[in-house]
């Protein structure tokens, strides 16, 4: 079975990774592998075969058809995931498409996932069929106070449950980190469920955003890839403290990648 290897609990991509047709048409080659993976992944979510595996699977094809550009993608603090023994809150900041379909393939690999998300995601063609099957939490984006409810009340069924919560507390997402934007709504999620929190760096900008469909920008592998996780917190107090550790790390990991 397909898995990504750690070395010391760090992954890199590796120079033979890329293909001459991929370096060649970076943007072409990796679109036309992504939407096939997102077709027959539709359908199997229909016919309801997609499980959490077979998320994982098709999560690690869109990272390899991303390396095939000559895309280099780093993954580090794995073993702060592999060493939870309950549901967790993943915060992170969010900064392109790339977060959405990539880290099940790191993340689902460890543990069972879900995502808080905007509810217009589910109604994308085809698409839509692969994020109903995942059960996420969808929020309006329209009314604070209801999305507020549903996080706690659909956020801890699924702690409860032994699924881990991914959120990206951003208002939205870009490639400029603004603390100030970054409300502690994952923290507060955590201390309500009684579980850890566990901070998320990225720098996913090689996947840039598009000029007609925002989420399917130009693929610029000259531009390096980050993912990192932190030591997990347990969630005291209000969660001031913990939601500025996870500023402060999100904060430290992207001035390391500038």
């Amino acid at each position: 079975m397909q898995q990504l290897k750690y070395k010391n609990y760090h992954y890199q991509t590796t120079a033979d990774s890329s293909s001459f047709f991929g370096r060649l048409f970076p943007s072409f080659s990796f679109y036309a592998s992504f939407l096939v993976n997102i077709y027959v992944s539709s359908r199997k979510a229909r016919k309801g075969t997609y499980d959490t595996d077979a998320w994982r699977l098709s999560s690690l094809k869109v990272l390899q058809a991303l390396e095939r550009t000559g895309l280099k993608v780093s993954i580090s603090g794995v073993e702060h995931l592999q060493s939870l023994s309950s549901a967790c809150v993943i915060v992170g900041n969010h900064v392109s498409m790339m977060d959405t379909v990539v880290l099940p393939a790191i993340i689902a690999q460890e543990r069972p996932i879900t995502f808080i998300i905007k509810k217009s995601l589910l109604e994308y063609p085809v698409f839509k069929h692969v994020m109903h099957s995942r059960d996420p939490i969808a929020l309006s984006r329209t009314n604070p106070r209801e999305d507020l409810k549903t996080v706690f009340s659909e956020g801890r069924k699924r702690l409860d449950q032994g699924v881990s919560v991914c959120v990206f507390p951003q208002t939205t997402r870009g490639t400029r980190f603004d603390p100030k934007q970054f409300n502690s709504i994952g923290v507060k999620l955590a201390q309500k469920a009684g579980v850890p929190v566990l901070p998320l760096a990225l720098k996913t900008d090689a996947w840039t955003n598009g000029k007609i469909l925002k989420d399917l920008g130009k693929i610029r592998p000259e531009v390096s890839t980050h993912f990192a996780f932190d030591a997990p917190m347990t969630v005291t107090g209000k969660g001031k403290e913990e939601h500025q550790k996870v500023i402060d790390f999100i904060t430290r990991k992207l001035n390391e990648w500038k």
